[in-house]
């Protein structure tokens, strides 16, 4: 599933390509013939994203939301567009291009105060001006779930997915495992500033780099990474293989659902209290 900086390169993409100008909407699938019909003939007014989900606002103050989910993606080009291929659920087509939208979690028109309810389930994402960390953080001090588990809960933090929840985690030597009761607000400051930092990186590079200059391949010597996630990182998908600092082999356990990976040496137990 991609995580939020690419939610949020897609949102500036959709403002560079069609806001401000009249679009012609369809629905080659067919799934959403009634929503494309209401954006025919429209003018997004602007493109947004709160976590990983993309908001196009129109200016009937209807609003495009899609959330990917795990096949979602997006296929831009240059007009004229060609013969539709395959299952395109939304094709907009402007003056400065076209895109094509196949494969969704969600599509679907919101009105405002949907929109607001949308909001309003979503935690702070730290790619928003008007993100505000401390609500996180009261969900997250008072709870006896595992940190790795709240970073992944788009309620408590908007748009980190597992390469960022790990990489973050193992940047600060925290145990992914800790209950979020028992992190110290030094360390959640240290979690959510590197995920500001990180993110907008992403949206920037469109790829997910976490190693400091330190530990990348030109500074160690070593191969470049070769994975289809593409970046450089610390333990993400990197079990059994020797940590980048400590050389101890990389972990990896099954938590919630999603593979979790962390290094025991960098990250290890806190002790109890």
């Amino acid at each position: 599933m991609p995580e939020g900086h690419t939610v949020h390169r897609l949102a500036a993409e959709h403002q560079r390509m069609f806001g401000g100008r009249r679009v012609a909407a369809s629905s080659p699938q067919g799934r959403f013939a009634e929503g494309a019909a209401r954006l025919d003939g429209r003018v997004p007014v602007e493109a947004d994203a709160h976590g990983k989900h993309l908001l196009v606002r129109f200016d009937h103050d209807v609003t495009l939301h899609v959330h990917l989910g795990i096949y979602g993606r997006y296929v831009f080009g240059e007009v004229p567009a060609p013969e539709p291929v395959g299952a395109v659920r939304l094709r907009l087509e402007g003056p400065g291009g076209y895109a094509d939208l196949r494969g969704p979690n969600r599509c679907e028109l919101l009105e405002p105060g949907d929109v607001k309810l949308l909001r309003d389930r979503l935690g702070p994402d730290p790619l928003r001006a008007d993100a505000d960390p401390e609500m996180a953080w009261r969900r997250i001090s008072r709870s006896r779930t595992p940190v790795a588990v709240l970073l992944m809960d788009q309620s408590v933090v908007a748009g980190p997915g597992n390469i960022y929840r790990a990489e973050v985690l193992f940047r600060q030597g925290v145990d992914p495992r800790l209950p979020g009761r028992r992190l110290t607000r030094e360390q959640w400051a240290g979690i959510w500033g590197d995920l500001v930092t990180l993110m907008a990186d992403g949206v920037r590079d469109g790829r997910i780099d976490t190693v400091r200059p330190e530990h990348t391949p030109e500074a160690m010597g070593r191969p470049p990474r070769v994975d289809g996630h593409g970046g450089e990182v610390y333990v993400y998908r990197r079990a059994g293989q020797p940590c980048l600092v400590c050389g101890t082999p990389v972990r990896t356990v099954e938590l919630a659902s999603r593979n979790l990976f962390w290094c025991p040496g960098c990250q290890p137990p806190a002790p109890e209290d």
